[in-house]
């Protein structure tokens, strides 16, 4: 395990402190929590937009031409 020193501002340290009491968890826990959602998010964005810069209307349009022509099964609606 990595050790960290970083510089945050006093009143989210504060809100972090609170956080961590409230929910009985040790600050160390809620900032590798924290931090764990918000790096999954950006390779999550990041992932999304690779996906994304392969694909194009054309792709989709292919796709959706071989959906059958059909109404939804009665289950299938709401």
């Amino acid at each position: 395990m990595t050790t960290i020193e970083t510089h945050i501002p006093d009143k989210l340290f504060a809100q972090a402190k609170q956080l961590a009491e409230r929910e009985n968890v040790s600050l160390d826990q809620l900032v590798t929590i924290a931090l764990t959602a918000q790096v999954s998010a950006w390779m999550t964005k990041d992932y999304l937009e690779t996906r994304a810069a392969r694909g194009g209307w054309d792709k989709a349009r292919e796709v959706l031409a071989q959906v059958p022509d059909v109404e939804p099964l009665a289950h299938d609606v709401p």
